[in-house]
């Protein structure tokens, strides 16, 4: 996963570049490429997080985060304010089976059936500091003032 873009069009086309390469069905690749492409070309992306596996994609906005999923054609969209960040650290615990060393994940407080839960994770203490990336670019999308 990574992040791209500040402007309308420059976000918009980092997104779905990036979502190109995923393997997706046709039918998901056109709800991006038509569907998501004329819903979302006016507005600024400041950057995105893609699944490349499932597809489902974030895009941080200026006050909201969209979370989309393809398989189920659904676009889910939540205030900035309802999002919440959640960062464990666990590289000085015991771990078990297949536990990652550290995740953090990105919620929100809605109904259950439209909650926003995406997390990523580390098994292994080389992969945090990505992980610890992706948190500081939440932060600092989730703190920025209103511009």
């Amino acid at each position: 996963m990574r992040a791209k873009g500040y402007s309308e069009e420059a976000g918009l086309q980092a997104f779905l570049d990036h979502l190109s390469q995923c393997d997706l069905s046709v039918s998901q690749q056109d709800w991006f490429q038509i569907d998501i492409a004329a819903m979302f070309g006016d507005t600024p992306i400041h950057f995105h997080e893609l699944n490349p596996v499932t597809g489902e994609s974030l895009l941080f906005l200026n006050e909201s985060l969209v979370l989309m999923c393809p398989q189920q054609s659904i676009i889910h969209h939540f205030p900035r304010q309802l999002i919440h960040c959640f960062v464990e650290d666990r590289r000085r615990h015991i771990l078990i089976d297949d536990e990652p060393v550290f995740k953090a994940e990105l919620f929100s407080i809605s109904p259950l059936e439209e909650q926003l839960c995406w997390m990523v994770q580390a098994q292994s203490e080389h992969e945090v500091p990505q992980i610890q990336a992706h948190v500081a670019r939440w932060m600092a999308w989730l703190n920025r003032t209103n511009q």
